[in-house]
């Protein structure tokens, strides 16, 4: 299961907004904004975040954070297997209630 379809459960625990990151160009993400490959990519490297390449693109290893008042209280990487993340973040917000 993905993040949207835990964001009822996220609210409830008192998640305010739920952000995705991937460094996939626009023809991957057609919802992506024009420039904001080059961006995301900053981002990347501004925080040293994982990286792989595929394809000819820079990738984003999966990884999942919350933020608490804009300071990260908890990191979940590596994430494995990926379908399972977000059922983990939830019982972890369920726990740290």
């Amino acid at each position: 299961m993905r993040f949207r379809d835990h964001f009822a459960d996220l609210k409830r625990l008192g998640v305010a907004r739920l952000y995705g990151l991937s460094t996939q160009t626009t023809d991957y993400q057609c919802e992506a904004v024009r420039d904001s490959v080059r961006c995301r990519l900053a981002l990347t490297r501004a925080l040293d975040l994982p990286t792989f390449a595929f394809g000819g693109m820079t990738l984003l290893k999966r990884i999942a954070w919350v933020i608490d008042n804009g300071v990260i209280t908890k990191v979940f990487y590596p994430v494995f297997p990926p379908d399972k993340n977000a059922e983990e973040v939830v019982a972890w917000l369920q726990a740290s209630k």
